[in-house]
């Protein structure tokens, strides 16, 4: 006797699932499902202050994309099929391109995805995140931390810098002429 196989798991049914309090990701075709990450002051706080000195970079550098946060759904992948939220991500105009009008997801890797560090984050868990953003193509990640006041760097391929209140954070070549004091996204 045999058993047929469930097909796999979509974007598609992900974004079908009920608003129920658990937090799910889409995993290589895997759903994976979290308890609700506890937030804080903190860490919408910094939500907020980076998507606002994102968009001001954008129009004051009269750059054209979209600036994301609240955990926006992006599908990293159609094979196999990866779908995460993202605390902040950056999509330049030409990624927007790859996703189709009316889709309630964003497709592709965003330019920048940014996690900002909540109090039951673990460890090994912004590791995974990291290196699945690089893996499926995010250029930069930003990892930040509320309590050490510090910004993580992650790129393919290049060492992680660390920056602390005292540094400025540079977008590099992917967000050109983007430049803030890190202390400005922990003054409150």
């Amino acid at each position: 006797m045999s058993i047929a196989a469930s097909p796999p798991f979509t974007t598609t049914d992900l974004f079908a699932m009920p608003d129920d309090g658990v937090e799910r990701d889409l995993i290589r075709g895997e759903l994976r499902e979290y308890p609700v990450t506890r937030r804080n002051h903190a860490h919408s706080r910094i939500t907020s202050i980076l998507a606002r000195l994102l968009g001001n970079w954008m129009v004051d550098s009269k750059i054209s994309g979209d600036v994301c946060s609240g955990e926006a759904g992006v599908r990293l992948s159609q094979t196999p099929e990866t779908t995460v939220g993202i605390d902040v991500a950056y999509f330049s105009a030409e990624d927007l391109t790859r996703t189709p009008s009316g889709q309630p997801w964003l497709e592709g890797p965003p330019t920048l995805a940014v996690e900002i560090i909540s109090p039951s984050d673990k460890h090994e868990d912004l590791v995974d995140k990291v290196e699945l953003y690089l893996e499926y193509g995010v250029p930069m990640v930003w990892i930040v931390d509320p309590d050490f006041q510090q910004i993580s760097i992650h790129r393919r391929g290049e060492p992680v810098v660390t920056l602390n209140v005292k540094q400025n954070l540079e977008g590099f070549p992917e967000l050109p002429h983007f430049s803030v004091p890190v202390n400005k996204l922990f003054s409150w």
